[in-house]
């Protein structure tokens, strides 16, 4: 699937490095894991980075991306949301991001993949 160019707009950017803007910038450990794994495949990339070029761009990262806590909860907003959408495989990475949102108050998720999250009634997801 072709990706269109896209472009972010500077009131993305300002919340992103504001600690104290309410719109802040959130990831999880998962989806840095993730990163990680997908930048430093030739299986997934046409570039594969050495791993300590994929750990330096998280550290660049951590300096304007939150990281969302997994509160114990999230566990069961995670069974929860897998007995509204038995999902195989892979999907259920999906599905964990989904409940540590929730867990956070988060409704929201930018992604390329709308597919991996659209069925989820619960969030609301955007294309950058």
């Amino acid at each position: 699937m072709p990706i269109e160019t896209g472009l972010v707009d500077a009131n993305v950017l300002v919340y992103a490095m504001d600690a104290d803007a309410p719109r802040r910038c959130n990831v999880t450990s998962q989806v840095l894991c993730e990163f990680y794994s997908v930048v430093t495949s030739a299986k997934r990339v046409s570039n594969p980075r050495s791993p300590m070029d994929a750990l330096a761009a998280i550290s660049q990262f951590l300096r304007f991306l939150q990281v969302l806590p997994i509160p114990p909860h999230a566990v069961e907003l995670w069974l929860d949301l897998l007995r509204r959408h038995p999902v195989r495989g892979p999907k259920i990475f999906d599905l964990q991001i989904a409940a540590a949102m929730q867990a956070n108050g988060v409704q929201r998720i930018y992604t390329f993949n709308t597919g991996d999250f659209a069925a989820f009634s619960e969030l609301s997801v955007l294309t950058p």
